[in-house]
């Protein structure tokens, strides 16, 4: 059973969770998604997600239910069929698009966690990190390196600050953790954002 931390509520509320809507071919993906939403259900931080019931999406939100947690989905209409909505969670908002999805959920959300998943997951962690790159907002953003699934996107970072297309700060834009129980204990130590979103985004 994960360990129930002595988490600072008054801060996050809610954690925003970018990953696949596959589930991989390795059970340990499927036990980290789960693991990892027992650890936000028992800690009653609402989950912030792509509102599908399929792939890791469904077991992490799954998961945060069945341990008493809030789920918010968010999903576009034209992906009904294909991530099929997850009709069992606290609230599914269905939009026009994905640039609206995208939108809810980052002003839904008081900070970001990522995922294994594949290049929608991808699209979704550029675009959190250029937009704190931006100083667009400074919210908390982790991205969870478990069994060093996303070394190979470390690496492409890495390759790119050693051609000087972007400076080495970029890597301080985000944290990575390799467990679970690292996430919340890392967000507690992180200081408070102090950027407005509502006056820099769009």
């Amino acid at each position: 059973m994960a360990k129930l931390y002595d988490y600072h509520m008054t801060e996050i509320k809610s954690l925003c969770v970018y990953c696949g809507s596959r589930p991989g071919n390795q059970n340990k993906f499927h036990s980290l998604a789960s693991e990892m939403g027992e650890i936000i259900g028992q800690n009653k931080i609402k989950l912030v997600y792509g509102g599908g019931n399929v792939g890791l999406m469904g077991i992490i939100a799954t998961s945060v239910i069945n341990n008493g947690g809030e789920v918010h989905g968010i999903i576009p209409a034209h992906l009904n069929d294909t991530e099929i909505p997850h009709d069992n969670i606290t609230e599914l908002t269905v939009v026009d698009n994905m640039h609206q999805r995208k939108r809810l959920m980052f002003d839904h959300s008081d900070a970001f966690l990522i995922l294994p998943g594949s290049i929608g997951t991808l699209d979704e962690t550029i675009e959190i990190i250029t937009w704190r790159q931006l100083k667009l907002h400074d919210k908390p953003i982790i991205l969870l390196n478990s069994n060093n699934y996303w070394d190979p996107f470390l690496d492409l970072l890495t390759n790119i600050i050693k051609n000087e297309f972007t400076l080495p700060e970029t890597m301080q834009l985000f944290n990575v953790v390799n467990n679970p129980s690292d996430v919340l204990p890392l967000l507690k130590s992180l200081p408070d954002p102090k950027i407005d979103p509502k006056n820099t985004l769009f």
